[in-house]
């Protein structure tokens, strides 16, 4: 592992569903997994949410080839239908990649909601990396429009 890198990063997104639907897509297990399981073809060894706070989110996988993952989170903050902190810390191989502070704000908006997602890292993979991890946060939450309009579509 090399040196620290810090990072403060805003993704926002306009998701096609009324805040408090939109809420359903984090807090609810099934829900939340439509749009947050950005590995198939890993295999779960663990997975646990009990989104209230003081609660946990425990995720641990295996890749293809055969390295572990972890992504471990306690929730701190939840107010429905309006706001998530929780912080977080990520892992590979039992190593900790990353340690981050996330707030999720959702905001009623004309067509739906407006997400606005802060996250607060220390990276400890390296530069590269931490870009990486960023543009796949990045990524998590089309996923999650996406999930959102199969939704309001019917089609599930």
């Amino acid at each position: 592992m090399s040196g620290i890198e810090h990072t403060t990063f805003v993704i926002e997104r306009d998701l096609p569903a009324r805040p408090a639907h939109a809420f359903r897509f984090w807090a609810e297990k099934a829900l939340k997994r439509r749009w947050n399981d950005c590995h198939p073809d890993w295999t779960v060894l663990e997975d646990r949410l009990d989104f209230r706070p003081g609660g946990a989110e425990a995720m641990r996988w295996r890749t293809v080839e055969g390295v572990e993952q972890t992504f471990t989170a306690l929730y701190l903050d939840i107010v429905a239908a309006s706001r998530i902190i929780y912080a977080f810390e990520m892992s590979s191989a039992g190593e900790r990649v990353s340690a981050s502070l996330a707030t999720v704000e959702l905001r009623a908006a004309e067509a739906g909601t407006r997400m606005v997602y802060t996250e607060q890292m220390a990276f400890l993979a390296g530069a590269e990396a931490m870009r990486q991890r960023v543009a796949g946060t990045g990524l998590g939450f089309d996923r999650l429009v996406d999930a959102l309009a199969v939704d309001a579509a019917g089609v599930h």
